[in-house]
């Protein structure tokens, strides 16, 4: 198996930092690349949150999401991939299962490595983990972790 782009997606929580030292371990095993992935939930889609929104506020809110989300990736490629030999950082906008299955194609992966559930799971097996792992054309590395850790 040749393994060159490993992806790890993460929602910024201590949960998905578990599968951190997995990916660190393959990447210099395989010499590869690792593709971070943060998924912003498009707030488009909530017109009945706390009244209306228009496009401007949106849009605002959008671009807030974006700046944070690309500062906490700088952050956590600072402190804990600095041994890796490269790391690329991707921001998407949407269904975080759908786009992590849209990146896997979009930069041809050859694995992913993530967390058995995100921050809010309750249970052992997230929903996006599972949608991921039944849907994806590469193998996946699920790391378990305990829900509500």
């Amino acid at each position: 198996m040749t393994v060159k782009k490993i992806l790890w997606p993460t929602d910024f929580s201590k949960i998905s930092e578990t599968a951190l030292p997995h990916v660190k371990s393959l990447t210099e095993k395989y010499d590869a690349e690792i593709h971070i992935l943060y998924v912003i939930e498009d707030t488009a889609h909530h017109d009945g949150w706390y009244g209306a929104f228009d496009k401007k506020h949106v849009d605002e809110l959008m671009e807030h999401a974006n700046k944070t989300a690309t500062n906490r990736l700088g952050q956590i490629c600072e402190k804990y991939l600095e041994g890796c030999p490269l790391y690329v950082k991707h921001v998407a906008v949407g269904d975080p299962a759908n786009e992590i299955l849209n990146l896997i194609k979009g930069e041809n992966m050859d694995l992913v490595v993530m967390a058995s559930h995100g921050e809010k799971g309750h249970f052992r097996f997230g929903s996006v983990a599972e949608k991921v792992l039944k849907n994806s054309p590469i193998p996946v590395t699920v790391i378990p972790t305990e829900p509500n850790q």
